[in-house]
């Protein structure tokens, strides 16, 4: 996995769509259900270390940019 579409994709396969309109619970909800996957040995160590490195650096991304704009 190399993208956040990567991962919205490999949850697609599970059942798995996440929109609530705030792109970082988004975010956190999508970091859930990577780690119930893993737990549950659905995905690879591999796949699950580079989606949570994805999904936290995207997080903090979106944080950066909420403080500036306040």
């Amino acid at each position: 996995m190399k993208t956040i579409y990567d991962i919205q994709q490999f949850l697609k396969k599970f059942g798995t769509i996440i929109y609530v309109g705030d792109r970082e619970a988004g975010l956190e909800l999508m970091e859930d259900e990577i780690q119930e996957l893993y737990k549950s040995q659905c995905m690879t160590q591999e796949d699950y270390r580079m989606a949570i490195l994805l999904l936290r650096s995207e997080i903090a991304r979106e944080k950066d940019r909420k403080r500036k704009e306040v």
